[in-house]
């Protein structure tokens, strides 16, 4: 089977937060499988939410309910820079026509949110070129954190639990 590039959008995953949110982490857009699933990093390949439950001391799941309340519980928001783009299956680094999502509507709405991290390089650049017109102080200090996408297998798993560390303060 041959892949195409999708026009990816993302209409029907809304951002996870709550107001006691003040961590924002973004991914660039949803994977095929995350689409499907209607929820964020849902590939069973991607390591996010192993590295999430280790940072936090516990057992992975695979339960969306239990993800969520993983990260709300810490404080974490997750959503997506783009809210619509072209892109080849699950690669980054195709990714062309990006429409962004409203993240300063997200921080304006939601001021506990004060640090923003993105998962991975092509999540920073976007968010970099977004805040090119945006201007905002909040995504200036965006931290860029290694990818836990199944592409990024040079990274380790225990590297990418300490750099995910700096979610727990």
């Amino acid at each position: 089977m041959t892949e195409t590039v999708r026009k990816a959008t993302h209409d029907e995953v809304p951002p996870l937060i709550d107001e006691n949110c003040d961590k924002l982490v973004l991914g660039s857009m949803l994977s095929p499988k995350s689409a499907e699933a209607r929820f964020y990093y849902a590939h069973p390949q991607n390591r996010f939410w192993t590295v999430l439950a280790r940072v936090f001391g516990t057992e992975p799941s695979t339960d969306s309910e239990r993800r969520k309340d993983l990260a709300l519980s810490n404080r974490i928001a997750l959503w997506d820079v783009a809210a619509s783009c072209d892109i080849f299956g699950a690669a980054d680094n195709t990714i062309k026509n990006v429409e962004y999502n409203d993240i300063i509507g997200l921080i304006s709405e939601y001021p506990k949110l004060t640090r923003i991290f993105t998962t991975g390089g092509k999540a920073h650049e976007l968010l970099m070129r977004y805040n090119k017109a945006a201007k905002n102080e909040v995504i200036a200090r965006a931290v860029r954190l290694p990818s836990t996408s199944p592409l990024n297998c040079g990274t380790s798993l225990d590297k990418l639990i300490a750099a995910y560390s700096v979610l727990r303060y």
